[in-house]
């Protein structure tokens, strides 16, 4: 069963976003200040209907030039589970709230899961992408 731990309240506000943490979540908190940057990871709550979550091929929208892939190849919100995956920056945490640059989710977004970012296990210096994916913004 998906359970959400939180919500995105505010969404780039000169540059921050709030989410706050639902209260029988906060204790998971706890140490979370340690680190610089963490995965958020969220529900695309708009794009819950039978028609998107039905999308299997996309031209990523970002991405001038981009030939039509398949979802799974993409960052397109629109996919069977529309689950986003973001990595921002934190910036403080204010009791079950967090302050954090760089994060791609809407207003009223629901939170999945947060997680700590960890240079040693979560980069990839050599990665392989196509072309297309080096144009347009960061996703």
């Amino acid at each position: 069963m998906l359970m959400f731990i939180g919500v995105v309240e505010s969404a780039e506000e000169e540059g921050i976003s709030r989410v706050r943490i639902f209260d029988e979540f906060r204790d998971g908190l706890k140490g979370l200040n340690t680190f610089s940057h963490l995965f958020i990871l969220y529900w695309f709550h708009l794009r819950e209907s039978d028609e998107e979550r039905s999308v299997l091929k996309v031209v990523p929208k970002r991405h001038p030039g981009a030939p039509e892939v398949g979802v799974f190849a993409s960052r397109s919100p629109s996919r069977p589970n529309p689950i986003g995956l973001c990595i921002v920056e934190l910036v403080k945490i204010e009791k079950n709230r967090l302050f954090v640059k760089g994060l791609d989710a809407l207003e009223g977004s629901p939170v999945i899961d947060i997680k700590p970012y960890i240079p040693g296990a979560d980069a990839v210096p050599d990665a392989v992408v196509p072309q297309w994916a080096l144009r347009g913004p960061k996703t």
